[in-house]
């Protein structure tokens, strides 16, 4: 009776109304669902793949493939990349080893489902055994769609929501072209309706590759733009995964060393795309960054910039550093120690300020992520990017 009571209080004072009552509800069902992935990550065991990092990654990852019964492999990955002869590091190689391959370069941003079902089709008709992704977020969730639709004789709708997969995944492999978004890392693919373009996530630790390879010299070729935009979405993963309620010991330790190697070396590769030790530092701070959110989830950060791009076509990357800084400004006050913490743990508290008060070195961490976004020639207003 009090509950009800509650509820219609909160009518009259009109500081809801019916609509208000669904968003009660839809936080109620968000706030179930959050308990229920936070147990699923402590309950069920989340692999890493075997990570190969350096100029002859690429090498050691296809050796690794073709030792794992590789002997037809399925390339993913987009036109673009295809055209800049981006894989012919893998299919050279693979040549050499008299190693029969097939290449779909058909991926688009944000992937549909016919996308990856003309894959899959194109997969099973070359009766491919192994899969390689080359690029980047959208590649490589495409390919973890298409390898988990092929080992479970399924269509990809048919994997949308948690563990809905009888079987394994196909042998999947995966050679990021950005330091972004960690997929490489993670249980989970989003693809979007072709229709209603709104997107749908599919999770399972099946999902996660065998073995990911980050290459310098594959990501030099970046421009600054999308260098800049990348590494911000690095940065917002470990914030969030940093500051999320299911943080832990393991999600900190790899949350705070993709903050310390993305403050250090997004400036540089910013700079010069050519610093091969730097891109690979993003390479590795955004592998961390996905093994973080894996377990610790995402905010509010991730959840207005998929909005945003969704309605004005801005890139993830740059949505998010729109977004970043007024969500770390509202989340301050609950989140002062956890920041202050971070600041310290990173070394982003220079000298004289490790008397200050967390609230202080806390404002301190948050103007140096205002700093960094602007050293990058991000728009904060986003106008930038709309007259573009």
């Amino acid at each position: 009776m009090k509950k009800q009571n509650s509820i219609a209080k909160l009518v009259n004072n009109k500081l809801v109304n019916t609509n208000g009552l669904q968003q009660v509800g839809y936080l109620a069902v968000a706030k179930t669902r959050a308990k229920v992935l936070k147990a699923f990550a402590y309950v069920v065991p989340i692999r890493r793949p075997m990570l190969f990092v350096g100029e002859s990654s690429c090498e050691e990852l296809c050796d690794m493939a073709i030792n794992e019964g590789s002997t037809n492999v399925f390339i993913v990955t987009d036109a673009v990349l295809n055209k800049l002869g981006i894989p012919a590091k893998v299919t050279d190689y693979l040549d050499s080893k008299n190693i029969s391959y097939t290449v779909y370069d058909g991926i688009t941003p944000d992937p549909t489902f016919k996308v990856v079902e003309k894959g899959l089709r194109k997969s099973i008709d070359a009766k491919c055994d192994s899969i390689i992704a080359i690029g980047g977020g959208s590649v490589i969730d495409a390919a973890k769609m298409i390898a988990m639709s092929q080992g479970n004789s399924c269509k990809p709708q048919q994997l949308i929501g948690i563990l809905k997969a009888r079987k394994p995944s196909m042998p999947l492999y995966c050679i990021p072209t950005t330091a972004g978004t960690g997929s490489e890392a993670t249980l989970g693919a989003v693809v979007s309706d072709d229709k209603t373009h709104q997107k749908a996530l599919s999770i399972d630790p099946r999902m996660v590759p065998l073995a990911a390879a980050i290459d310098p010299v594959i990501m030099k070729g970046m421009p600054a733009h999308i260098t800049a935009d990348t590494g911000i979405d690095v940065l917002t993963h470990a914030l969030e995964a940093w500051m999320s309620a299911n943080a832990s010991v393991e999600t900190d330790y790899y949350a705070a060393s993709a903050v310390k190697s993305v403050m250090q070396n997004l400036p540089l590769v910013y700079k010069d795309g050519g610093n091969l030790k730097a891109r690979e530092e993003m390479g590795i701070a955004a592998h961390y960054g996905g093994i973080a959110f894996n377990k610790a989830g995402l905010g509010y950060v991730h959840a207005i910039a998929h909005q945003l791009g969704a309605y004005y076509s801005i890139p993830h990357g740059r949505a998010n550093a729109i977004v970043l800084p007024y969500v770390l400004d509202v989340n301050r006050q609950g989140s002062k120690k956890r920041l202050a913490e971070l600041a310290r743990k990173t070394g982003m508290v220079k000298s004289g300020q490790a008397s200050k008060s967390d609230a202080e070195i806390a404002d301190h961490l948050i103007a140096q992520v205002r700093e960094l976004i602007a050293t990058l020639n991000i728009d904060p207003t986003g106008e930038r990017h709309a007259k573009q």
